[in-house]
Formats: C-alpha cells, sequence, structure tokens
C-alpha cells in the first residue's frame, strides 16, 4: 500500500513537468533545433536528462504501466531531437582546410617523398632503357604512336581536332581519378601496389620522352604535359601514399582494434582524397581544353600549371585559408 501512494504522489508531482515537455516537444519543428541558441540547447539537453532521470523512475516504480510507456515515448521523441549530427557550417569547412588536411598531409609527407623519388628514379630508368635500346618502344607506344613520332607528329597534336573538348575533358577526368583510385587501393597492400604503378608510369614517361627526343618532338610533349602534368603527378602520388597509410593502420593500429583504427584512418584520409578528386577536375579541364589546343602559348601554359600546382600547395600546407584565421577571432578580442 505504501509504495503504491508514494508512486501515485509521484506521478501526480511529475505530471505537470511531463505535459508541458510533451506540449514543448510537439510544437517545435524538426528542424528547430538547429537554430536555437546556445541557451537553449543546453535547456533542452538538461530537459533531456531529467526526463531520462524520470524515465528510470518509473520503470522501476510502475513498470509496465500506461505512465511508463507514455515516459517511453517522449524519450524517444527528445532523443530524435537532439541526437542529430553537426551542421557542415562555414567554420568547421575553415578548420577542415586549415587544421585537419594540412596535418594528414604532414604526416603523409615522408611518404609522398619516397614514390617521388621512386617515380623520378623509373623516368630515368625509362629514358636510359629507350636510349640504349630504341626498339623496345614497341613496349610501352601502340604503332600509330610510333609511326606518327616518326613522321614527325605528336599523337596529341589531333585530339582537339578529332574529338571536342568537353568530351575529351570528361574522358580524361575518368581515367585520372581510375588511376588514383588504383594507386590509393594498391597501397593497401604493404605498398607493393603503389611500387609498381609508380615505377611503371615512371618507365613509360621515360620512355616516351627519350624516343620522342630521338625525333626531335620532346619539347612539345613537355609543352603539351606542362599546364596538367604537375598537379596530375602530385595527386598520384598523394594517394599512393593515402593508401599505405591506410594499409597501415591495419599491420600496426593506433587503437585498441585493427578496426578502429581503420575507420580513424580512413576518415581523416577521406577529405585528402576528396581534395584530391577536385584537382583532378581542374587537370581534366586543363587537359581538355587548353593542353591540346597549339593555339595556347607556351607562357600561358607555364602560368596555368605553375598555378595550379602552388595552388594545390598552397591548399594542402593550410596556408591557402591561413588569413581567415585572424578575420575570425578578431570579433572575440
Amino acid at each position: 500500500m505504501g509504495p503504491a501512494v508514494s508512486a501515485q504522489a509521484w506521478v501526480r508531482s511529475r505530471i505537470g513537468t511531463w505535459n508541458e515537455w510533451l506540449a514543448q516537444s510537439s510544437t517545435r519543428p524538426a528542424a528547430a533545433a538547429q537554430d536555437l541558441t546556445l541557451e537553449q540547447a543546453r535547456h533542452m539537453v538538461e530537459q533531456h536528462r531529467a526526463l531520462a532521470r524520470d524515465l528510470a523512475t518509473a520503470r522501476r516504480l510502475l513498470p509496465k504501466s500506461r505512465t511508463t510507456a507514455a515516459l517511453e515515448a517522449l524519450y524517444l521523441r527528445s532523443h530524435v531531437q537532439i541526437d542529430r549530427a553537426p551542421r557542415v557550417t562555414r567554420a568547421a569547412l575553415l578548420h577542415l582546410a586549415r587544421e585537419e588536411i594540412p596535418a594528414v598531409m604532414a604526416s603523409l609527407l615522408p611518404t609522398i617523398l619516397w614514390i617521388v623519388a621512386l617515380l623520378l628514379a623509373s623516368v630515368g630508368a625509362g629514358w636510359w632503357l629507350i636510349t640504349r635500346y630504341p626498339e623496345l618502344i614497341s613496349l610501352i607506344a601502340s604503332p600509330s604512336m610510333i609511326d606518327q613520332v616518326e613522321h614527325g607528329h605528336l599523337w596529341t597534336s589531333d585530339l582537339f581536332n578529332i574529338v571536342p573538348s568537353s568530351m575529351l575533358s570528361l574522358r580524361i577526368l575518368s581515367n585520372n581519378i581510375t588511376v588514383t583510385l588504383m594507386m590509393f587501393c594498391s597501397g593497401i597492400f604493404l605498398g607493393l601496389g603503389v611500387a609498381y604503378f609508380s615505377a611503371l608510369n615512371g618507365l613509360m614517361l621515360g620512355a616516351l620522352l627519350a624516343f620522342t627526343h630521338q625525333h626531335g618532338l620532346a619539347g612539345a610533349l613537355l609543352t603539351f604535359a606542362t599546364a596538367h602534368g604537375p598537379v596530375e603527378l602530385s595527386t598520384m602520388c598523394i594517394a599512393g601514399a593515402a593508401g599505405i597509410k591506410l594499409g597501415e593502420s591495419v599491420l600496426r593500429p593506433t587503437l585498441p582494434s585493427r578496426r578502429e583504427s581503420f575507420e580513424s584512418c580512413a576518415r581523416r584520409l577521406g577529405p585528402v582524397l576528396g581534395s584530391c578528386a577536385l584537382l583532378l577536375i581542374g587537370c581534366g579541364i586543363i587537359e581538355g581544353f587548353v593542353s591540346p589546343d597549339p593555339r595556347v602559348p607556351l607562357a600561358v601554359r607555364l602560368a596555368i600549371g605553375i598555378g595550379w600546382w602552388a595552388l594545390m600547395l598552397a591548399f594542402f600546407s593550410g596556408r591557402l585559408f591561413a588569413w581567415t584565421t585572424v578575420r575570425l577571432q578578431a570579433p572575440a578580442q
């Protein structure tokens, strides 16, 4: 008799507050929680905690009752209104660009330098191989490419006239993203895939440079690649380093489990890979509209290539948005 009277008295003392919470929850729009002030958000959280305490008490005093069921429904509604993902605000994006991405890039820098060294060594090896054994170019270039070069024409010279720039740009973009994803995915396997693709691409590049040099067309090939090549090769090296980092998170986990380490590393690397994809979109546009156009002078190509590469370095180092720190902090002083 005593516990029942105590439970009824407790319900009578709290029912007014519950009805008030129910009215607030019913009248609050689903998106209203995104527009609350800091004080209102704190009030909602405190209300949610008080509701959790009342629900625990109701489950102990009145198990399987209508009151407990109603409190459970109200608690669930309150939980849905509070537990939502934060909005991607301008401040969050700036923090990502200024702090998180540069930190990830700093951790990838030693691996990137090793990949660049391997790529350059492979370019030298490809150059030496074709210079010493010219007939081996047939293993790298197609017969039509070889025939055009031997007749004094670069195979890229007719792209602008044969394929519309928009279609060419789209095809190049898809190919660049495919190669970058292959570099990233192959890096998971102890870096062996990255070493293979870096060496292969370097050998092909060095061989083509040597072959075109033998026929006086190396300058034309470098002119073609000047505007898009630096960023394109850089993103490939970055993707390979990111893949190696992801594989390392499984082999040498920094968290209690390999799964947690893998997921944490993948979340950190995601923005870097997304940035590489955006850079490759720019490379595809440049390679489709600028690189094959013979009317674009070398000076313009150099300005585009160096400028695009410098913009990439500024972004990945965090310097591109460094000026925003002062402007964002100024009002609080």
